[in-house]
């Protein structure tokens, strides 16, 4: 039988997109001006001092504060990932994932899981416990608080957004 020596080639149109949207790099100015951009600013400088506070003590004696800790460097981790991605606007270059979808898991998993930490480093602070990280322990704990309510906020302005989104 004799064989056919023909390829055929084919190109996607995502291919084509991506690889003619990849050669600029946006920025966007004006999402720290907005209310949701100055809570995740927020979100990150006051979560930097809450598991800085906590990181300079002997927290790893106690299993409480080392809960806070993974919260905490988590959850500033990835909203620094975040910010990131909505300064310079990757999210119009993926549009295959559901953006506001994914911030409203994102904000609201950190919502709740921050509120369990700060919960826990409040109850955890005592002067009996240690005297010599006391000070430190009571501020992560009120920034701690802090940061849960900006991300209850950034959870809100996730949800118009999701909501509007979903009705169109």
């Amino acid at each position: 039988r004799p064989r056919s020596h023909t390829v055929t080639t084919t190109s996607s149109s995502f291919t084509a997109n991506l690889s003619a949207s990849s050669s600029t790099l946006a920025y966007d100015r004006e999402f720290l001006r907005t209310l949701p951009g100055l809570l995740m600013v927020t979100e990150i400088v006051l979560g930097l001092l809450v598991w800085t506070l906590i990181a300079g003590t002997e927290y790893f004696l106690y299993p409480a504060f080392g809960w806070v800790m993974f919260v905490a460097v988590f959850y500033w981790v990835l909203t620094v990932f975040f910010l990131i991605i909505y300064m310079t606007m990757t999210y119009t270059r993926i549009p295959q994932v559901p953006w506001t979808t994914v911030g409203l898991c994102f904000n609201g998993s950190a919502f709740i899981l921050y509120l369990i930490a700060a919960i826990v480093d409040a109850s955890s602070v005592t002067k009996e416990l240690d005297r010599h990280n006391y000070n430190s322990w009571a501020a992560s704990s009120f920034f701690a608080f802090v940061v849960t309510s900006c991300y209850a906020g950034n959870t809100y302005f996730s949800f118009i957004s999701w909501r509007s989104r979903t009705l169109q």
